[in-house]
């Protein structure tokens, strides 16, 4: 029995949403946690952060760019279509409690996860800042979704195209400059999570990065996803994802997220040509 897609759409470019009927995932899924899919009976198994859930209707809702093969085939397929399985909530959940001030750093679809995780931060009585920053106008999406989940939302582009020009990491400097700020957590790409650590380390602000390494059955077992926290070597699928950022080594991480790059590619191509083949079928 697969897991039935409810429905797609493409919220910005290259970067897709869907709702999938998963009422056992959903039952005990908490903020920052994520699951593992397959599009494929011998697909790969691919790490998601959980962005968003109904425990009600038992629905889970993904945020994904098609990037790699699996997250191409799986922009492929539409609402009716299944997935092979889901195996979740994995990870542990973020730390959730009222610490005063929290802001919630997010880059490009690292804002899925963070709007579970600042909901969730507000509902525990903190004030909340969500910082969402994109390259571009076209890539920032849920923005009224956001809104509702945090106290203040900034957003930040790149190229200035939308909201406020630069780094969510200048926004942040903002808020610390003018008030206290009691917690930092960082979703997004590793240079940039490494920013915000670099950024809050001297002024002894707590502040978590949830990682996303390499990941194969997320049971601790595989050991791919070892992250090295303060000298110690950690499991990101049973240890985190959430971690003291200022004790990631994200040189080692980054290095080890570059691994497998070639493969990725030529499985990425092959993709593409079924995908034309299919195209030029119909």
């Amino acid at each position: 029995m697969g897991y039935k897609i409810l429905s797609k759409k493409e919220i910005c470019p290259n970067q897709f949403e869907i709702t999938v009927d998963a009422p056992y995932v959903v039952r005990n899924a908490k903020a920052g946690q994520f699951i593992i899919f397959r599009v494929e009976e011998d697909g790969e198994r691919v790490p998601l952060t959980i962005a968003d859930v109904d425990k009600e209707k038992g629905e889970l809702t993904l945020v994904f760019m098609a990037v790699g093969y699996s997250t191409k085939k799986l922009a492929q397929l539409n609402a009716g279509d299944e997935l092979i399985d889901i195996v979740g909530p994995l990870g542990k959940p973020t730390d959730i409690k009222n610490y005063g001030t929290a802001v919630c750093v997010a880059g490009g679809y690292g804002a899925a996860p963070c709007y579970l995780i600042s909901k969730a931060l507000k509902e525990a009585g903190n004030k909340v800042y969500m910082i969402s920053g994109a390259r571009t106008k076209d890539l920032l999406f849920w923005e009224d979704k956001m809104k509702t989940a945090c106290s203040e939302l900034y957003l930040t582009t790149d190229d200035g195209s939308y909201g406020i020009k630069g780094f969510g990491t200048t926004v942040l400097k903002d808020i610390i400059d003018r008030e206290k700020v009691d917690y930092v957590i960082a979703v997004g790409p590793m240079p940039m999570m490494r920013a915000v650590a670099d950024l809050t380390r001297d002024k002894g602000i707590y502040t978590e990065a949830s990682m996303n390494p390499i990941m194969v059955d997320g049971t601790g077992m595989c050991g791919a996803c070892r992250v090295t926290v303060g000298g110690e070597t950690k499991f990101a699928c049973v240890d985190g994802p959430d971690f003291d950022a200022h004790k990631i080594d994200f040189d080692e991480v980054i290095n080890r997220t570059r691994i497998y790059k070639d493969q990725e590619r030529k499985r990425s191509e092959n993709c593409n040509l079924l995908k034309q083949a299919q195209n030029i079928g119909e």
